[in-house]
């Protein structure tokens, strides 16, 4: 089962907090890509003031199913209500450093999966543009940032002032 009998208070209380739920800053570098990512520790702080407003905990645990290392990332609400997920956790290798960051990885992807959490994704396309045009009109990406953080202050209708 991966959820309680009942989910209506608990699915109430997650779209309130979704609409509370800012995106994840892509705050690390991924070297070996030349990309950045939103790190967990961006992901919980993009989710965990609106999730924890409206009664809503997440709890990550691991176990072995079916012969598999498994994340087991359950939302659970003050009513008792909960909802379940299991995503495997592929290591490259079973060494120390291999696990967790396999662990982390899989952290990371399954909390923004059940909290809707978003970061800013161009689906690849700047590793894939010609270099010559990836350096044209190019702003920091802490003036994105700002920008971004701006734009979401700003009514819907915004542009009919």
């Amino acid at each position: 089962m991966n959820q309680s009998e009942q989910i209506g208070e608990l699915a109430k209380a997650l779209a309130q907090a979704q609409g509370e739920i800012m995106p994840a800053l892509k705050d690390n570098n991924n070297t070996y890509f030349k990309s950045k990512y939103a790190a967990l520790t961006s992901v919980w702080s993009a989710c965990r003031p609106a999730l924890t407003k409206y009664g809503i905990a997440i709890c990550q645990t691991t176990d072995e199913i079916n012969g598999k290392l498994m994340l087991i990332t359950t939302m659970m609400h003050t009513s008792g209500q909960w909802i379940r997920s299991y995503m495997p956790i592929l290591a490259a290798k079973q060494d120390a450093q291999s696990m967790g960051s396999a662990i982390s990885y899989a952290r990371r992807y399954a909390l923004a999966a059940i909290a809707g959490v978003t970061a800013e994704d161009d689906d690849g396309n700047a590793a894939t543009r010609p270099q010559s045009v990836a350096n044209v009109n190019k702003i920091s990406r802490e003036s994105a940032d700002e920008l971004h953080a701006l734009f979401d202050k700003c009514p819907e209708n915004f542009s009919n002032l």
